[in-house]
């Protein structure tokens, strides 16, 4: 049987571990998600109303969090959007189509509650195929004028962004401190840090950006 809800307190444990398990060595030896995770939900910016957890007979297997973000032009126009992260899916179900559900879900929750567009940071690979594009096709740049390889964007009002540029505002409690992220983890029961191929796939694609 699988369902998705609205995580509880009751599960927040379970998908911290999940979140450390899924993330585990793969963008570097170790991970911070878990930590991000602790720390995320006594944020202002966390969205608990779309903090959803996927169970499959009776085991938290994916979830996902949001926070408010939001786009502002050089005029002074402010859009408020969200953003996803971390989305987890447990290694022993990951590529089996758990994330798209989830994902799907979120999705039109977020559009219910009126958000018009969502902006992350990911793999481009992952995402296409969920509706997700270039944020240089949407002139959705960082403050700095720069278009990073992987930040992505999803219209849910078709043209929403059309006509201006903008500049992407995350939730400051997305920059993790990476020293208090591993005395987290060091608390945590032992796993093994190791280098894996997929941390030089992700220091090339966190590095690149779009020509202007």
């Amino acid at each position: 049987m699988l369902t998705i809800r609205q995580e509880t307190p009751a599960d927040y444990q379970a998908v911290e571990r999940l979140t450390r398990q899924a993330f585990y060595n793969v963008y570097m030896p170790g991970c911070v998600e878990h930590y991000l995770v602790h720390t995320m939900r006594h944020h202002a910016d966390f969205m608990p109303e779309l903090a959803d957890v996927l169970v499959l007979d009776g085991q938290i297997i994916a979830n996902i969090m949001y926070t408010k973000a939001q786009l502002t032009t050089p005029t002074g126009e402010v859009k408020r959007i969200v953003t996803f992260g971390p989305l987890s899916v447990a290694p022993a179900f990951q590529r089996q189509g758990y994330g798209k559900r989830l994902l799907t879900a979120s999705f039109e929750k977020v559009q219910a509650l009126g958000y018009p567009a969502i902006v992350i940071f990911g793999d481009p690979n992952n995402y296409v195929g969920r509706g997700f594009k270039s944020c240089h096709q949407f002139q959705v740049s960082l403050p700095d004028g720069k278009f990073p390889a992987a930040m992505l964007v999803k219209e849910l009002v078709p043209g929403t962004l059309a006509g201006r540029s903008w500049h992407y505002l995350m939730s400051p409690v997305m920059a993790i401190d990476e020293a208090a992220a591993q005395a987290y983890d060091a608390q945590l029961p032992a796993m093994k840090k190791q280098w894996q191929p997929s941390q030089e796939a992700f220091k090339i694609m966190s590095q690149a950006y779009l020509e202007a």
